[in-house]
């Protein structure tokens, strides 16, 4: 879930500074008496409304690398996620897990179906 916007928070502050009351303010932006609760500790605290960075380390395959990621399945459709994390690491890509190149993939969409049905790759 995405962090509200600052210049909503602003607007948010901005309100409850103006003298209206919590539980007002609330139902008119649509966000819990806690969070404004939240957002006036943050401001006497930090000094600021800016949300807090997400926790945890970068992907290990970019978003900057979808298109790159997109081309090499486009290129070998029938691959497994094992040769796709060597292909991936080939081309220059760092080493990565199959977990990761199974999140990546789905991130992008990309099913694990590789070829549609016809009566001749039917199995037995």
């Amino acid at each position: 879930m995405q962090p509200y916007p600052r210049a909503l928070r602003e607007r948010i502050v901005a309100a409850v500074d103006a003298g209206e009351p919590r539980d007002e303010v609330a139902e008119q932006f649509a966000v819990s008496v806690a969070t404004i609760y939240r957002y006036l500790a943050r401001r006497q605290q930090q000094g600021h409304l800016e949300p807090t960075p997400k926790p945890g380390r970068p992907r290990s395959i970019p978003a900057t690398a979808d298109a790159a990621l997109r081309a090499q399945v486009a290129a070998a459709q029938d691959a497994t996620l094992e040769e796709h994390c060597t292909t991936w690491a080939a081309a220059g890509g760092s080493r990565v897990h199959v977990s990761t190149m199974w999140r990546a993939l789905a991130r992008l969409q990309v099913t694990s179906k590789k070829r549609p049905y016809t009566p001749a790759n039917k199995r037995p």
